[in-house]
C-alpha cells in the first residue's frame, strides 16, 4: 500500500506506525507555513544574502589563502578593500559555461531514459514508482532511474579518462571557480522559473501554498511538485541530479588533480572518495525509498532546494576532496582504519535503524527485533477529520537506545569524511558542523510535531527512551 504523507514524514523521524489507515490528507495540513512573522522574514533575507557568499568565500580561501578561512578576513583587516577581495574571486569563463551547461543537458537527457537496471539487478527498485499522497490528495508517478544515470555517467567518465581522452579528468577542478558562477546563475534561474510557474501554470494548484511574504515564498517554494510534462519533476531531478551524480565525479577530478600536482593519490583522498561514493551509490540504490522521506513528502520546491542542490551541495559537501587537492595528507594505517570503521559503522546504524522501523510497520508491530518480541507503546491521536486513531511507538532495538539513532548513524558517517582530512584546517570540517546543526534542529522540530500529535502518550515514550541522539549525553 502506498504511504500517505503523514507516514512518509514520519519515515525518518518517528518510531510509530498507524494501526489503521489514516484519513485523506487535507490541504495545508503539512508543509511550509501559510503566514510568516517578522523573525522568519529576517531569517529568510539573511539566508538569501549569506548562503551564496559561503561557497565563494571557501573557494577564495583555498585558491588565494592556502585554505585558511581567516585569510580573507585578515587580508581585509590589514590592507585590502572589499573590492580588492572581489577581484581575487575567480571569474566566469566561456569554458566553465560550456562544461556546466553540457553537464546539465546531459543529466536532463539521462533523466528521460526509462530505467532498465531494475530488470538486471536483484532487489533494486527502479522504474515507475508511485510517490506519497500529497496534502491535496494527489499521487504522482515517478521514473526512478538515478542509479542508471550514475552508472552511465561514470562509465563514460572513466572511458574518457583512460581511452578517448577528449578532455582532461581534472576539467572540473580546473574550472571550479567559473563553474561556481554557472551553478549560481542556473540555481537562481530555476528558482525564479518555478516561482513564476506557480502563479501562471502550476502542476497541481491545490498543493500550492502562498504566504503574505514574497521572499519566503521564493525561498521555501510555492509548488509542491512542479513538473514540466509528465516525467520531468523538478524536485526529484534537482535533489538527485545533477548535484549528487556530480558529487563522485567532483571527487575523482580532485583526486586526479592531486596526482597531477604531486605524483600520487594519498590514502586520505582515497578514503574520502570511497566513503562519499558509498553514500552516493546507497542514495541511488534506495531512490524509490527516498520518495517517502521528508525532502520529497514535506518540502515545497523553491530557492532552498533549487539553488541549494545546484550550488550548496556540490560546493560545500565536497570540501574534503577540494582541501586535499591543495593539501595532501598521508594518514597512518591506524587513522585510516578508525576513519573507515567509523564511516561504515555509521552507515550500518543508519540503515539498520530504518530497517527495524520499516519491518515493525510492515508487520503492524507483530515481529521479533534483536531476538525478542517487539515492544511498543500503544497510543492514540486525533486525525485531521476529527477521528480517534491508534498508533504504536517502537521502543525495541535501536529505537529503544535513542529516539533518532538513524541521525546518529548519519552523523558518524559525516564525521568520518572530515576526519579523513587530518587536523590541519577547519575548512573540511564544515560538513559535520552543518550536519549537526541540521539534524539537531530536525530532532527538535520532529519531536515538537510528535508531542502535538500524541500528547501524553509522547511523554510516556520519551520517559521510556530518554535520549535523542547520544545515549547518556543528549
Amino acid at each position: 500500500m502506498v504511504q500517505t504523507r503523514r507516514q512518509a514524514r514520519e519515515q525518518e523521524s518517528s518510531p510509530g506506525t498507524e494501526s489503521t489507515a489514516p484519513s485523506e490528507p487535507q490541504a495545508g495540513q503539512w508543509g511550509r507555513a501559510w503566514e510568516v512573522d517578522w523573525g522568519a522574514y529576517l531569517g529568510v533575507l539573511a539566508l538569501l544574502i549569506s548562503a551564496p557568499l559561503m561557497p565563494f568565500y571557501c573557494v577564495l580561501s583555498c585558491e588565494k589563502y592556502d585554505c585558511a578561512l581567516t585569510g580573507p578576513v585578515l587580508d581585509l583587516y590589514k590592507s585590502s578593500s572589499i573590492y580588492d577581495l572581489w577581484l581575487k574571486i575567480p571569474s566566469p569563463t566561456i569554458q566553465a559555461w560550456k562544461v556546466g551547461l553540457t553537464w546539465l543537458c546531459f543529466q536532463i537527457f539521462l533523466n528521460t531514459l526509462p530505467d532498465v537496471l531494475h530488470y538486471i539487478l536483484p532487489n533494486y527498485k527502479g522504474g515507475k514508482r508511485l510517490g506519497a499522497v500529497t496534502p491535496a490528495g494527489n499521487q504522482l508517478l515517478y521514473e526512478i532511474n538515478g542509479l542508471q544515470a550514475w552508472v552511465i555517467t561514470h562509465t563514460l567518465w572513466f572511458a574518457n579518462a583512460f581511452y578517448f581522452k577528449l578532455f582532461s579528468p581534472t576539467i572540473i577542478f580546473d574550472n571550479w571557480g567559473g563553474l561556481l558562477w554557472v551553478a549560481n546563475i542556473v540555481g537562481v534561474i530555476v528558482s525564479v522559473f518555478v516561482f513564476v510557474k506557480a502563479y501562471l501554470f502550476p502542476t497541481c494548484a491545490d498543493d500550492c501554498k502562498f504566504s503574505s511574504n514574497v521572499f519566503y515564498d521564493y525561498m521555501m517554494g510555492i509548488e509542491f511538485n512542479p513538473r514540466i510534462g509528465k516525467w520531468f519533476d523538478f524536485k526529484l531531478f534537482f535533489n538527485g541530479r545533477p548535484g549528487i551524480v556530480a558529487w563522485t565525479l567532483i571527487n575523482l577530478s580532485f583526486a586526479w588533480k592531486q596526482y597531477e600536482l604531486y605524483g600520487t593519490v594519498t590514502n586520505s583522498m582515497i578514503l574520502v572518495n570511497v566513503l562519499h561514493a558509498f553514500y552516493v551509490v546507497d542514495f541511488f540504490w534506495n531512490e524509490s525509498w527516498y520518495l517517502n522521506t521528508i525532502d520529497i513528502c514535506h518540502d515545497h520546491f523553491g530557492w532552498m532546494l533549487g539553488w541549494g542542490d545546484c550550488v550548496f551541495l556540490p560546493y560545500m559537501y565536497t570540501l574534503q576532496g577540494y582541501y586535499l587537492a591543495y593539501h595532501p595528507v598521508h594518514l597512518s594505517t591506524v587513522h585510516c582504519i578508525v576513519v573507515l570503521t567509523l564511516g561504515l559503522s555509521g552507515y550500518y546504524i543508519f540503515r539498520a535503524v530504518n530497517h527495524q522501523k520499516d519491518f515493525f510497520r510492515s508487520n503492524n508491530g507483530n515481529c521479533v527485533i534483536w531476538g525478542k518480541n517487539a515492544e511498543y507503546i500503544q497510543c492514540s491521536y486525533t486525525s485531521s477529520d476529527g477521528k480517534q486513531r491508534q498508533s504504536k511507538l517502537l521502543v525495541s532495538g535501536w529505537w529503544g537506545v535513542a529516539r533518532h539513532m538513524n541521525y546518529t548513524g548519519d552523523l558518524m558517517g559525516s564525521l568520518s569524511y572530515c576526519l579523513a582530512t587530518g587536523f590541519g584546517h577547519i575548512l573540511p570540517y564544515f560538513y559535520i558542523i552543518h550536519m549537526m546543526i541540521l539534524l539537531i534542529h530536525r530532532c527538535i522540530r520532529d519531536e515538537h510535531r510528535c508531542k502535538c500529535k500524541y500528547g501524553k502518550d509522547w511523554d510516556r515514550y520519551t520517559a521510556r527512551v530518554r535520549y535523542r541522539l547520544l545515549p547518556g549525553l543528549f
